[in-house]
């Protein structure tokens, strides 16, 4: 049984210390073609975290799934041709237009279309135009994903640790807010944002936005606790984002990585891994399962 684990990263040094904690494959990217990147990655930098990783028998994935308009689509086959050269090992992409660029320049990629991937009809279909798998909504249940899991030939990835976008808007609404209020600009540069539920002012959920709009994060997400039934149900593909997790993240990775050696042995404790993980979390933010573990008729 392989079960993989996948990680951001944000520098190479970073990188090498995710691969060393046990990282089977790199997801990173550009702001300009992928969503939600952190790290410069530029052309050089990828081409020196995929010489590394393939040194040490690892994968790098590169974000292309942003929403494409058409100057996006109109540099996309440099760039694909380009990550073809260095020789990453593939992409994640949702856009219609952008998998067909893809495809011509012959690089594997994984469907990711954000919330709109809830089916495994959908996944199918590209999986007959040369997906090699699927990213799922985060807000397909557990009792969904099983079922979609069951009825394709294609891992589906799993984010098991760190926070999901639950809002992106194309607009700057944290620079538009300043402007209306008659404060600098420059002030929403220097700080981070946050809101809150009415009902939970403990909650916390962090605003981010950068050239492709505005993010809206959830807090983050744990199924440290749900690993047996992801295995269970042959889902092997697990994602972890390092987004909040600072320094702390090579460590997360590294007791993920110990958590699915217990698993393969038969020697994993539940109680156990969620306290060290809850030790490592950064204090600012809770640990949840999302919408993971409710029913589908829930989610609304």
């Amino acid at each position: 049984m392989m079960i993989q684990l996948v990680t951001t990263a944000q520098s190479v040094d970073q990188a090498e210390a995710l691969i060393k904690a046990g990282a089977d494959r790199l997801y990173i990217g550009n702001s300009r073609f992928g969503l939600r990147q952190k790290g410069d990655w530029t052309i050089d930098a990828v081409r020196e975290v995929t010489q590394l990783a393939h040194r040490y028998g690892k994968e790098v994935t590169v974000a292309v799934n942003n929403l494409m308009h058409n100057d996006h689509i109109e540099e996309l086959t440099d760039y694909l041709q380009t990550l073809k050269t260095i020789g990453v090992d593939d992409v994640t992409a949702g856009d219609p237009g952008a998998i067909r660029l893809i495809r011509q320049a012959k690089i594997p990629y994984w469907y990711d279309a954000q919330t709109l991937v809830t089916s495994a009809k959908q996944i199918q279909f590209w999986g007959k135009r040369e997906a090699i798998g699927a990213v799922v909504a985060r807000e397909v249940t557990i009792e969904e994903l099983v079922l979609i899991q069951q009825q394709i030939g294609l891992p589906v990835e799993v984010q098991v640790y760190g926070p999901t976008c639950i809002h992106h808007s194309k607009r700057p609404l944290v620079t538009n807010y300043f402007n209306e209020l008659g404060r600098p600009v420059e002030e929403a540069k220097q700080r981070e944002f946050y809101m809150s539920e009415p009902a939970d002012t403990t909650s916390r959920y962090p605003i981010y936005e950068d050239e492709n709009g505005t993010h809206i994060f959830s807090e983050d997400l744990t199924l440290m606790g749900q690993l047996p039934t992801l295995v269970k149900n042959g889902l092997h593909t697990w994602k972890l984002d390092g987004w909040h997790a600072g320094a702390k993240f090579v460590e997360i990775v590294q007791l993920f990585t110990y958590a699915r050696t217990n698993l393969l042995n038969g020697r994993f404790d539940r109680m156990e891994m969620e306290q060290r993980l809850h030790e490592l979390q950064p204090k600012a933010f809770r640990l949840g399962t999302g919408l993971w573990l409710r029913k589908p008729e829930e989610i609304k």
